[in-house]
Protein backbone atom coordinates (compact mmCIF):
# COMPACT_ATOMS: atom_id res chain seq x y z
CA UNK A 1 0.00 0.00 0.00
CA UNK A 2 1.36 3.38 -0.68
CA UNK A 3 0.05 6.25 1.71
CA UNK A 4 0.54 9.99 0.81
CA UNK A 5 -0.20 12.19 3.35
CA UNK A 6 -0.30 16.65 3.27
CA UNK A 7 2.25 15.78 0.63
CA UNK A 8 3.68 19.89 -0.33
CA UNK A 9 5.77 21.07 -3.23
CA UNK A 10 6.90 24.72 -4.61
CA UNK A 11 9.26 25.57 -7.42
CA UNK A 12 10.35 29.22 -6.67
CA UNK A 13 7.18 30.60 -6.34
CA UNK A 14 5.08 28.00 -7.77
CA UNK A 15 3.06 26.14 -5.49
CA UNK A 16 2.14 22.97 -7.15
CA UNK A 17 1.11 20.44 -4.50
CA UNK A 18 -0.46 22.18 -1.46
CA UNK A 19 -1.31 18.92 0.95
CA UNK A 20 -1.91 15.87 -1.45
CA UNK A 21 -3.57 13.21 0.78
CA UNK A 22 -4.37 9.82 -1.18
CA UNK A 23 -4.32 6.07 -0.60
CA UNK A 24 -3.44 3.92 -3.16
CA UNK A 25 -4.27 -0.03 -2.39
CA UNK A 26 -2.11 -3.37 -3.73
CA UNK A 27 -3.87 -4.39 -7.49
CA UNK A 28 -5.67 -0.72 -7.77
CA UNK A 29 -5.43 0.40 -11.51
CA UNK A 30 -5.25 4.21 -10.66
CA UNK A 31 -5.87 7.20 -12.88
CA UNK A 32 -4.71 10.56 -11.38
CA UNK A 33 -6.34 13.51 -13.87
CA UNK A 34 -6.47 16.68 -13.73
CA UNK A 35 -5.87 19.68 -15.93
CA UNK A 36 -2.13 20.61 -17.40
CA UNK A 37 0.59 21.72 -14.66
CA UNK A 38 -1.79 20.46 -11.95
CA UNK A 39 0.83 18.30 -10.45
CA UNK A 40 -0.10 14.69 -11.49
CA UNK A 41 3.98 14.14 -12.50
CA UNK A 42 5.04 15.99 -10.25
CA UNK A 43 2.86 13.75 -7.67
CA UNK A 44 4.49 10.01 -9.61
CA UNK A 45 7.63 11.29 -9.08
CA UNK A 46 7.56 11.77 -4.89
CA UNK A 47 6.03 8.12 -5.08
CA UNK A 48 9.50 6.53 -6.23
CA UNK A 49 11.67 9.69 -4.27
CA UNK A 50 12.60 11.65 -7.78
CA UNK A 51 11.55 14.37 -5.40
CA UNK A 52 11.76 15.42 -2.37
CA UNK A 53 8.41 17.08 -0.76
CA UNK A 54 8.81 19.98 0.86
CA UNK A 55 5.86 18.67 3.51
CA UNK A 56 4.38 15.84 3.85
CA UNK A 57 5.82 12.52 2.62
CA UNK A 58 4.86 9.39 0.49
CA UNK A 59 4.92 6.18 2.82
CA UNK A 60 5.50 2.95 1.35
CA UNK A 61 4.73 -0.10 3.36
CA UNK A 62 5.46 2.03 6.34
CA UNK A 63 8.37 3.40 5.60
CA UNK A 64 8.65 7.19 4.59
CA UNK A 65 10.11 6.96 1.21
CA UNK A 66 12.36 10.11 1.15
CA UNK A 67 14.06 9.62 4.08
CA UNK A 68 15.17 6.38 3.42
CA UNK A 69 18.93 5.29 3.10
CA UNK A 70 20.08 5.51 -0.30
CA UNK A 71 20.69 1.50 -0.37
CA UNK A 72 16.80 0.17 0.91
CA UNK A 73 15.57 3.54 -1.75
CA UNK A 74 17.26 1.39 -4.27
CA UNK A 75 15.72 -1.42 -3.05
CA UNK A 76 12.53 -0.96 -2.95
CA UNK A 77 12.63 1.32 -6.58
CA UNK A 78 13.13 -2.27 -7.94
CA UNK A 79 9.83 -3.10 -7.45
CA UNK A 80 8.53 -0.33 -9.64
CA UNK A 81 8.56 0.26 -13.32
CA UNK A 82 8.69 3.19 -15.02
CA UNK A 83 7.15 4.14 -18.10
CA UNK A 84 8.34 7.89 -19.28
CA UNK A 85 6.63 10.27 -21.30
CA UNK A 86 8.35 10.43 -23.97
CA UNK A 87 9.67 6.48 -23.33
CA UNK A 88 12.89 7.78 -22.46
CA UNK A 89 14.80 5.50 -24.99
CA UNK A 90 18.45 6.00 -25.68
CA UNK A 91 19.34 6.23 -29.33
CA UNK A 92 22.65 4.11 -29.05
CA UNK A 93 21.32 1.72 -28.42
CA UNK A 94 19.23 -1.59 -29.64
CA UNK A 95 15.51 -2.73 -28.36
CA UNK A 96 17.33 -5.65 -26.00
CA UNK A 97 19.89 -3.26 -25.12
CA UNK A 98 16.67 -0.72 -23.81
CA UNK A 99 15.09 -3.32 -22.01
CA UNK A 100 17.68 -5.55 -20.44
CA UNK A 101 19.44 -1.98 -18.52
CA UNK A 102 17.19 -2.32 -15.20
CA UNK A 103 19.02 -5.75 -15.31
CA UNK A 104 22.39 -5.10 -15.72
CA UNK A 105 22.48 -1.98 -14.22
CA UNK A 106 21.08 -3.44 -10.65
CA UNK A 107 23.32 -6.83 -11.03
CA UNK A 108 20.42 -9.15 -10.62
CA UNK A 109 22.92 -11.94 -10.76
CA UNK A 110 21.27 -12.79 -14.19
CA UNK A 111 23.70 -14.54 -17.06
CA UNK A 112 23.86 -13.40 -20.52
CA UNK A 113 21.48 -16.10 -21.67
CA UNK A 114 19.10 -15.70 -19.06
CA UNK A 115 18.80 -11.68 -19.52
CA UNK A 116 17.92 -12.32 -23.46
CA UNK A 117 15.53 -14.70 -22.55
CA UNK A 118 13.82 -12.44 -20.08
CA UNK A 119 14.31 -9.37 -22.37
CA UNK A 120 12.81 -11.75 -25.47
CA UNK A 121 9.61 -12.68 -22.76
CA UNK A 122 8.85 -9.35 -22.20
CA UNK A 123 9.22 -7.94 -26.07
CA UNK A 124 6.74 -10.87 -26.47
CA UNK A 125 4.37 -9.71 -23.74
CA UNK A 126 3.95 -6.27 -25.32
CA UNK A 127 3.36 -7.68 -28.81
CA UNK A 128 6.72 -6.63 -30.31
CA UNK A 129 9.00 -10.02 -30.42
CA UNK A 130 11.74 -10.16 -32.69
CA UNK A 131 12.86 -6.75 -32.23
CA UNK A 132 16.15 -6.82 -30.26
CA UNK A 133 18.08 -5.55 -32.96
CA UNK A 134 16.22 -2.54 -33.75
CA UNK A 135 17.23 1.00 -32.87
CA UNK A 136 14.80 3.57 -31.19
CA UNK A 137 15.06 5.20 -34.59
CA UNK A 138 13.09 2.30 -36.67
CA UNK A 139 10.14 2.43 -34.08
CA UNK A 140 7.16 4.01 -34.53
CA UNK A 141 5.92 6.30 -31.53
CA UNK A 142 3.51 3.36 -30.41
CA UNK A 143 6.51 0.61 -30.66
CA UNK A 144 8.37 2.93 -28.20
CA UNK A 145 5.76 3.62 -26.37
CA UNK A 146 5.98 -0.34 -25.55
CA UNK A 147 9.67 -0.98 -25.76
CA UNK A 148 9.13 1.56 -22.82
CA UNK A 149 6.73 -0.61 -21.26
CA UNK A 150 8.73 -4.17 -21.60
CA UNK A 151 11.93 -1.94 -19.85
CA UNK A 152 9.46 -1.23 -16.73
CA UNK A 153 8.18 -4.63 -16.63
CA UNK A 154 11.79 -6.39 -16.96
CA UNK A 155 12.12 -6.45 -13.03
CA UNK A 156 8.63 -8.31 -12.66
CA UNK A 157 7.86 -5.10 -10.75
CA UNK A 158 4.33 -4.52 -7.95
CA UNK A 159 3.95 -1.30 -9.59
CA UNK A 160 4.01 0.02 -12.71
CA UNK A 161 3.86 4.06 -12.83
CA UNK A 162 2.68 5.20 -16.42
CA UNK A 163 3.51 9.35 -16.82
CA UNK A 164 1.39 10.28 -19.91
CA UNK A 165 1.44 6.70 -21.75
CA UNK A 166 -1.49 8.19 -24.60
CA UNK A 167 0.75 11.34 -25.33
CA UNK A 168 1.74 11.87 -28.78
CA UNK A 169 -0.14 8.58 -30.20
CA UNK A 170 -2.87 8.45 -32.91
CA UNK A 171 -6.01 7.24 -31.56
CA UNK A 172 -5.66 4.06 -32.49
CA UNK A 173 -2.51 3.58 -31.59
CA UNK A 174 -3.57 5.29 -27.91
CA UNK A 175 -6.40 2.83 -27.92
CA UNK A 176 -3.54 -0.22 -28.67
CA UNK A 177 -1.73 0.95 -25.49
CA UNK A 178 -5.05 1.08 -23.42
CA UNK A 179 -5.53 -2.34 -24.42
CA UNK A 180 -1.79 -3.49 -23.57
CA UNK A 181 -2.15 -2.10 -20.20
CA UNK A 182 -5.90 -3.21 -19.47
CA UNK A 183 -4.69 -6.98 -20.41
CA UNK A 184 -1.37 -6.62 -18.20
CA UNK A 185 -3.38 -5.62 -15.19
CA UNK A 186 -5.75 -8.90 -15.90
CA UNK A 187 -2.49 -11.25 -16.76
CA UNK A 188 -0.46 -10.34 -14.30
CA UNK A 189 -0.69 -8.76 -10.54
CA UNK A 190 0.50 -5.59 -10.25
CA UNK A 191 -0.95 -2.32 -9.29
CA UNK A 192 -1.16 0.90 -12.04
CA UNK A 193 -1.15 4.31 -11.50
CA UNK A 194 -1.17 6.31 -14.16
CA UNK A 195 -0.93 9.60 -15.10
CA UNK A 196 -3.13 11.53 -17.87
CA UNK A 197 -5.06 13.83 -19.36
CA UNK A 198 -6.67 11.49 -22.19
CA UNK A 199 -10.12 10.97 -20.66
CA UNK A 200 -10.61 8.57 -23.26
CA UNK A 201 -7.92 6.27 -21.90
CA UNK A 202 -9.20 6.43 -17.93
CA UNK A 203 -12.07 4.92 -19.21
CA UNK A 204 -10.60 2.36 -20.48
CA UNK A 205 -7.86 1.35 -17.79
CA UNK A 206 -8.86 2.85 -14.93
CA UNK A 207 -10.78 1.13 -11.95
CA UNK A 208 -10.78 4.43 -9.90
CA UNK A 209 -9.56 8.05 -10.03
CA UNK A 210 -7.81 10.65 -8.24
CA UNK A 211 -8.67 14.22 -9.54
CA UNK A 212 -5.98 16.97 -8.51
CA UNK A 213 -7.57 20.48 -7.94
CA UNK A 214 -5.80 23.62 -7.03
CA UNK A 215 -2.64 21.78 -5.65
CA UNK A 216 -4.86 18.93 -3.74
CA UNK A 217 -6.90 15.57 -4.50
CA UNK A 218 -10.66 17.12 -5.03
CA UNK A 219 -12.02 14.04 -5.96
CA UNK A 220 -11.87 10.10 -5.72
CA UNK A 221 -14.03 7.38 -7.53
CA UNK A 222 -14.90 5.12 -10.24
CA UNK A 223 -15.39 6.58 -14.01
CA UNK A 224 -19.03 6.12 -13.74
CA UNK A 225 -19.09 8.43 -10.20
CA UNK A 226 -17.06 10.86 -12.17
CA UNK A 227 -19.58 11.26 -15.40
CA UNK A 228 -22.43 10.55 -12.69
CA UNK A 229 -21.35 14.13 -10.52
CA UNK A 230 -23.01 17.01 -10.52
CA UNK A 231 -20.10 19.38 -9.13
CA UNK A 232 -19.17 22.18 -11.02
CA UNK A 233 -15.58 21.98 -11.17
CA UNK A 234 -15.80 18.09 -12.46
CA UNK A 235 -18.69 19.06 -14.63
CA UNK A 236 -16.15 21.77 -16.43
CA UNK A 237 -13.23 19.02 -16.39
CA UNK A 238 -15.48 16.75 -18.34
CA UNK A 239 -17.03 19.24 -20.82
CA UNK A 240 -13.20 20.58 -21.79
CA UNK A 241 -11.65 16.75 -22.10
CA UNK A 242 -14.97 15.38 -23.93
CA UNK A 243 -14.94 12.83 -21.18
Amino acid sequence: MIEIVNLQKRFGDNYVLRGIDLVINEGESLAIIGRSGCGKSVLLKHIVALLEPDDGYVKFEGKIVHQLEREELYEIRKRFGFLFQGSALFDSMTVEENVSLPLVENDLGFTKKEIKKIVSEKLELVGLPNTQNLKPAELSGGMKKRVGLARALVTNPDYILYDEPTTGLDPIMSDSIDELIKELNQKITITSIIVTHDMFSVKNVADKIAMIHEGKIYFTGTPNEVLESTDTVIQKFIQRTGF
